[in-house]
């Protein structure tokens, strides 16, 4: 390797490690929002947590899909930004077309929420966890559309390589989030205790901080505003829009896909006995924060392939890609050796070590969290790879090999371990690393032959463009 391209190596690594590092951030701050709400609905009792529990998780089987489609915005503006180093009137295009999108994809949603009680019913849950769970997603749906908002804009922030606003904004939205909540579930200051439909204002309060501040950012500072991505929001561009769905439902699809086969795995671990649902729930929560790294690096990648890609710099693309994927692969063997060398120093985080009571979850966690190594590597590995294919706007194969990966061979490989072989728990998550590998497999072949099957070629509309 020349001197040369020693130093564009070393640009690049400069470039991706300085936008990841705030994602990651971000991505940790959203989790915390959750997080939080999580630990006052557990200071109502354990039947409001049950009940809130049950509410997140249909509401966010829902919403996972809105946010894939709208972080079809990255790659769009990355590749502008590529093509034509200042573009602006591209730029607003796609932001504006992801703000119409987010009203789009909100509407059928709200329907959706609106009936969740009827939709918990239907799947046999208790009528009264239900019906707190229902009244509680009819306060929270109204979060989704400042949330999607907002993500069009962080979307935009990163696409700029300018993440900073973003994650300062996420971070102030915890105690925001805090606040609002505790204030209306616990009825302080006067107000009446709303329980779990306080939670919901709150988000709603804490998705909409999020969103105005945002947007007070990209209209008065000096970096942003000059793109006047308010002005004459309601001019339709169809092109833009069909292009914007064209990208994100496929993503929408990709990762509902990975997020309804770990809601399964929890579903079967449940059926399997309390403590082995209950160290699944540690070990995944393990596994889930230390996915955040190379989770940010993907989306960093995205940026970075998608620049180089609108630049038409082939080398570009392939220093882009290769550096995020060793990052993300890199900090993944590192979180493995942990899980592998220090089993009990995670898990008591979580669970009292000394307490005999906690025995029998605590080998099934150290079990668990020995797959959770192999199946680190291989989440890493298909985070970072999706992340460089998106930022090629390929992602209607890669959600092929999402649904094969993950439902074809994953679920039906740890059903018939966990039940056909006694192997129980440890055969669910057998699986779940099985599937992840061969997504991880897939996404590697596909960024190999990217060349040959054409991915690097500009699309018509933009190569018209240049």
């Amino acid at each position: 390797m020349s001197k040369t391209d020693k130093s564009l190596w070393a640009a690049e690594l400069r470039a991706t490690l300085a936008l990841s590092w705030p994602l990651v951030l971000t991505n940790l701050a959203q989790n915390a929002l959750m997080t939080s709400d999580v630990i006052l609905m557990g200071w109502l009792g354990s039947e409001a947590l049950a009940a809130g529990a049950l509410g997140t998780n249909l509401y966010f089987a829902f919403l996972i899909f809105g946010i894939g489609l709208i972080n079809a915005t990255s790659p769009l503006i990355a590749e502008e930004l590529g093509r034509k180093r200042h573009s602006v009137r591209d730029v607003r295009r796609t932001v504006r077309q992801g703000f119409w999108a987010s009203v789009t994809v909100a509407i059928p949603i709200w329907l959706l929420a609106w009936n969740g009680e009827a939709l918990l019913l239907a799947m046999g849950q208790e009528p009264a966890l239900a019906h707190a769970a229902g009244g509680y997603i009819r306060a929270l749906q109204w979060s989704l559309l400042p949330f999607l908002l907002s993500l069009v804009l962080r979307s935009f922030m990163s696409a700029l390589e300018r993440p900073g606003w973003a994650l300062v904004i996420g971070v102030l939205a915890v105690p925001v989030n805090f606040g609002a909540a505790y204030v209306l579930m616990l009825g302080k200051f006067g107000l009446p205790a709303l329980g779990l439909v306080g939670a919901g204002i709150g988000t709603v309060i804490s998705s909409s901080f999020m969103f105005l501040s945002l947007a007070l950012v990209v209209v008065y500072d000096r970096r942003f505003r000059r793109y006047h991505l308010f002005g004459r929001f309601w001019r339709p561009d169809w092109q833009r829009y069909r292009t914007l769905w064209r990208i994100g439902a496929p993503i929408g699809l990709t990762v509902a896909f990975e997020v309804t086969i770990f809601n399964a795995a929890a579903l079967f671990m449940g059926w399997i006995g309390a403590n082995e649902l209950a160290a699944h729930a540690i070990a995944l929560q393990i596994a889930s924060f230390c996915f955040m790294v190379p989770f940010g690096i993907g989306q960093a990648v995205t940026v970075r392939v998608g620049r180089a890609f609108g630049a038409q710099d082939a080398q570009g693309v392939t220093r882009a890609g290769w550096t995020a994927f060793g990052l993300g692969v890199g900090f993944m063997i590192l979180s493995a050796m942990l899980m592998l060398f220090a089993p009990h120093l995670l898990i008591g985080a979580f669970l009292d070590l000394a307490d005999p009571r906690n025995g029998p979850v605590l080998q099934f966690a150290v079990s668990f969290l020995t797959l959770a190594a192999i199946f680190q590597l291989a989440d890493g590995a298909q985070a970072v790879g999706a992340g460089m294919l998106r930022g090629l706007q390929d992602t209607r194969v890669p959600m092929v090999f999402a649904a094969l990966g993950y439902w074809g061979i994953g679920l039906p490989l740890g059903l018939a371990l966990a039940f056909g072989t006694g192997l129980r728990g440890v055969g669910i998550w057998i699986g779940l690393a099985a599937g992840l590998a061969v997504v991880a497999s897939l996404m590697l072949w596909r960024w190999l032959r990217r060349d040959r099957l054409g991915l690097t070629e500009l699309p018509i509309e933009d190569a018209l463009a240049r």
